[in-house]
């Protein structure tokens, strides 16, 4: 019965953090609803801020909790690292590996591997922010899936934020492909609930073998690394932005650092 309540714990936690992550990025994406119209540097600062959260979550919400996994589990400080730049590079041949095959296209890069032009930009958009979100949901589910619903909090809570401006802007290029607003909002609100898909990997693969947890940290650190250099911060940088880019990236991670160490 114990072990039962245990199991149902992290579970439990995750279903809710996984319901605040989805409606966050919607609460972003409701925006577009009234005539408000924002400028080129807003959505610049606005992507920045989503990658200085997900850099900060990467250090101090998944490699550092990996490495201390990994030695709670027996392994040296140098088999504990070993298996974190492992995990780390697994996470980002795999990211590199789906946006090789998966067609998608990115709201200012252009299109990935579309092969056929009868594919509506639309189903391009959500490839594009799938791959984007599966890593978020991994790290959420992973930290939860360790007992202790404070590991999981402050992921939640910054992977929350981020998906705030990124609803927003993912809602903002639907319109301006000619989406209707509520169209716009609702995929933005589908987009965000993908990290489910994410999440519920890492609850189940750690829940089953414990001695996974520091690799799923590690992997899914990997994965947003990937995604941070190769999506978010180009992306924040377009039309010469690269100042607002920063200045969001800078304030995201101190907001994420510090909901780290204050809650963690």
């Amino acid at each position: 019965m114990e072990s039962l309540v245990i199991g149902a714990m992290p579970a439990a936690g995750y279903a809710y953090a996984s319901l605040g992550a989805g409606l966050a990025t919607v609460i972003g994406a409701l925006p577009v609803l009234l005539p408000i119209n924002l400028t080129q540097r807003v959505q610049g600062i606005m992507l920045g801020f989503g990658g200085g959260v997900m850099l900060a979550a990467t250090s101090f919400s998944l490699i550092v909790p990996a490495k201390e996994a990994a030695t709670a589990q027996g392994q040296s400080q140098a088999s504990a690292a070993l298996i974190i730049v492992a995990g780390m590079l697994l996470g980002g041949v795999f990211l590199q590996l789906a946006h090789r095959f998966l067609p998608h296209e990115h709201f200012f890069k252009g299109q990935e591997n579309v092969r056929r032009n009868n594919l509506q930009r639309i189903w391009l958009f959500i490839a594009a922010i799938t791959i984007h979100n599966f890593p978020e949901g991994l790290a959420v589910g992973v930290n939860f899936a360790n007992n202790n619903i404070s590991d999981g909090i402050p992921v939640a809570l910054g992977i929350g934020l981020q998906n705030i401006p990124e609803g927003l802007v993912v809602a903002l290029s639907l319109v301006s492909e000619k989406y209707s607003p509520g169209y716009a909002v609702w995929i933005s609100l589908l987009t965000g609930l993908v990290e489910s898909i994410g999440g519920l990997i890492g609850v189940g693969v750690v829940s089953v073998a414990n001695f996974v947890l520091p690799w799923a940290m590690a992997f899914a650190a990997g994965a947003m690394l990937f995604v941070i250099s190769d999506e978010i911060i180009p992306e924040s940088h377009r039309k010469g932005l690269e100042k607002e880019g920063t200045i969001g990236v800078m304030l995201g991670f101190v907001v994420m650092m510090f909901l780290d160490i204050a809650l963690g």
